[in-house]
């Protein structure tokens, strides 16, 4: 039996398993939700399923015969929860499991994938890595991604200015993902903010860092001097999104400094905050914090004082 009479073959028999249609239960699922989803990609000799990840989960309703379906749909605008999802006997339905399984994947591919090596060399950003030396070491000893070696803080040193008002660091953290997501839309919006206010930065001062925990801008600190630390950091994924990023933000960080010290900006990804307006809002906070001369919850009781 040749290739050609194997496709045909399987064609045949997937016909026959759908009736002689070209759709199932699943699609039927699908096509029932308020996304509109299309099922025109085509192969040879058969159809491509529709992906189940470009439908809106906040548009998603699978229950039957609701009392208020406007009021329903109301309430799942407002959260990416999985509300209204219904089941079949004990179980869920199968574009609801299917979701699950293809979200629960992302997740996973973003905690155990590493940020494309070509992003930080495009950027053209100073490329150093934590003292963990694999992904392994870095999920299972998070003191190791909060330290550089020596080698790596000479490297740091002979590389980027130093006493500079604000350094920028991107760390790879729980969500390559994320990162890839958002820093390229993120680090204009941030530059252009700060040159607003009269201040900037270079890519070349940029520091990448590979395995990075938050803590590790502490280190970054004391060994540029800087006034102000902004770590951009990809966040532990859920089964909502796995392109989270969060910036922690820090007036003349060192080791061991309390944690209610950082100014932390979180949520940002295109069904949050989306990388553009989240730049702008970073570039404000870095100014707010420097004519402070505060950040974290001693910012805040500033701001509380003054009223605003």
């Amino acid at each position: 039996m040749d290739e050609q009479q194997i496709k045909s073959m399987i064609q045949n028999i997937l016909e026959n398993m759908t009736d002689g249609s070209q759709s199932s239960n699943y699609d039927n699922e699908i096509n029932d939700n308020q996304e509109t989803v299309s099922t025109s990609s085509e192969v040879e000799h058969g159809k491509v399923l529709p992906d189940i990840t470009k439908i809106d989960i906040k548009k998603q309703f699978l229950v039957p015969n609701p009392h208020d379906k406007k009021g329903y749909l109301k309430l799942k605008s407002y959260t990416p929860a999985r509300l209204g999802m219904w089941r079949t006997g004990v179980r869920y339905k199968t574009a609801s499991v299917l979701r699950f399984q293809a979200d629960h994947a992302a997740a996973q591919d973003a905690v155990f994938n590493n940020v494309n090596p070509e992003l930080p060399k495009k950027m053209g950003f100073l490329e150093t890595q934590t003292e963990c030396t694999s992904k392994q070491d870095y999920l299972t000893r998070p003191d190791h991604g909060r330290k550089f070696s020596s080698e790596m803080v000479e490297k740091i040193k002979e590389n980027v200015t130093m006493h500079p008002k604000v350094q920028m660091v991107v760390g790879d953290g729980l969500s390559s993902t994320a990162i890839e997501a958002n820093i390229p839309d993120i680090l204009p919006a941030i530059e252009k903010g700060l040159e607003s206010y009269g201040l900037g930065f270079k890519n070349k001062d940029v520091i990448f860092v590979k395995y990075a925990r938050v803590g590790i801008e502490d280190q970054i600190g004391e060994i540029t001097d800087a006034d102000v630390v902004c770590m951009l950091v990809g966040e532990r994924p859920g089964l909502v999104t796995a392109k989270s990023m969060s910036a922690y933000i820090a007036y003349k960080p060192t080791i061991d400094m309390p944690e209610a010290n950082r100014t932390v900006i979180s949520n940002i990804h295109n069904g949050g905050m989306p990388a553009v307006e989240a730049g702008a809002y970073i570039a404000e906070m870095i100014d707010k914090i420097l004519k402070n001369k505060k950040s974290g919850i001693e910012l805040k009781e500033i701001e509380n004082a003054q009223g605003n």
